[in-house]
């Protein structure tokens, strides 16, 4: 199965409240469901899986290994229990979350056990998060060309991350874009909102359906089932090259998430 290009990002959608949410999303035709091990919602994905009576097969589920998963002999067994987590006998795709901090594991180390997991059939398909060029390029030299589907990083309007988008699109993997509506905030652009009138839309469906025409893949959240529905249907959104344009020029170059851990950022 391809990777649904507007994925639902399930960061805090924890306890009923949140499998009411991912079930709102699959009744709005999200098929691409984007969970992690520190998120604590990989139970609340499964369960929301089996109660929409979905083929699994119909579903692509992500998860995301976590930092402190990444030594010797760790990152199989934490896929393991996210699977016993989600009540599935794969994930459509696994991701390392966030590359070791200085002083931990080498990323040969971590990257070819989630290569592992892949082959044993864990995962049908692996990528990373948060990694920078030189992760990338490492990571390609380490699993070959062609084996990262994809790498999940900030981006939207506001923060373009230009670099790094161009240089994975290169390498040819997909983008996801996480804080693809910048938690919110790109609602209240005004460039945003004047599209958004003309086309009778909202401004968060033109950042996502710029996000989408840039070839990249999307994960926005939301609890409420309207927002839901509405930036679903930001794929039926066609901007126009002018539009397009105007968009790309908002870029304020200011990271949302930026732990003083982090890599050095491109």
């Amino acid at each position: 199965m391809d990777m649904p290009r507007l994925g639902f990002g399930t960061y805090g959608r924890t306890g009923s409240e949140g499998i009411a949410a991912i079930l709102s999303a699959l009744g709005a035709g999200y098929r691409h469901l984007d969970t992690a091990q520190t998120y604590d919602t990989e139970r609340e994905v499964g369960e929301a899986i089996r109660r929409s009576g979905l083929p699994r097969d119909e579903v692509f589920v992500t998860t995301k290994v976590a930092e402190h998963n990444l030594g010797p002999g760790q990152v199989i067994p934490s896929l393991e229990r996210s699977l016993a987590e989600l009540g599935l006998d794969h994930v459509d795709l696994a991701l390392i979350h966030w590359p070791a901090r200085a002083g931990g594991p080498a990323p040969e180390a971590y990257l070819r056990q989630i290569a592992e997991a892949r082959d044993r059939g864990l995962a049908w398909h692996i990528g990373v998060s948060n990694f920078t060029i030189a992760l990338i390029e490492e990571a390609c030299s380490i699993l070959g060309a062609g084996a990262i589907l994809t790498n999940q990083i900030e981006l939207n309007p506001w923060f373009r991350n230009r670099r790094l988008a161009d240089h994975c699109a290169s390498r040819g993997i997909v983008v996801t874009c996480y804080e693809p509506l910048a938690r919110g905030k790109v609602g209240a652009d005004p460039v945003l909102q004047a599209i958004a009138r003309r086309h009778g839309a909202t401004p968060e469906q033109v950042a996502l359906a710029w996000e989408l025409a840039q070839g990249y893949a999307a994960i926005p959240t939301s609890r409420s089932p309207e927002r839901i529905r509405q930036n679903f249907a930001a794929q039926e959104l066609d901007l126009s090259p002018d539009e397009l344009a105007e968009v790309d020029a908002l870029d304020r170059g200011i990271r949302s998430i930026d732990p003083d851990w982090g890599p050095d950022w491109d």
